[in-house]
């Protein structure tokens, strides 16, 4: 059985930065690309960013570029988000999923194995 655990989020003044951390469990990890994703209230689940099996190709939503940076540990079954220069706009709840098709590199639909999310909230 695939569980995925995210943890890292908390409360952040405007500027700040936060790591979030996700480790699946009950699956190959490195033989799949993992995503971020968040979902803010009244808002669709949105792609924040992704990164291939081995961590080399990383990718982002433009709306974090250069703020955030996700990599991985396949040793420790592990997917990292770095957020740095946090704006209240980025406060949402943070999930980390398994992609499991060649759909569209940022969007749900291409993802399986949910865990249960991380908040993040950042004050002004």
């Amino acid at each position: 059985q695939v569980q995925v655990v995210e943890s890292g989020g908390g409360l952040v003044q405007a500027g700040g930065s936060l790591r979030l951390s996700c480790t699946a469990s009950g699956l190959s990890f490195a033989d799949f690309s993992m995503g971020w994703f968040r979902e803010a209230p009244g808002k669709q689940r949105e792609g924040v960013s992704c990164v291939t099996r081995s961590g080399g190709i990383p990718y982002y939503a433009d709306s974090v570029k250069g703020r955030f940076t996700i990599s991985r540990d396949n040793a420790k079954n592990t997917v990292y988000l770095q957020m740095d220069s946090l704006k209240p706009e980025d406060t949402a709840m943070y999930y980390c999923a398994v992609r499991w098709n060649r759909g569209p590199r940022l969007d749900p639909s291409s993802y399986v194995h949910w865990g249960q999310g991380t908040q993040v909230t950042v004050s002004s």
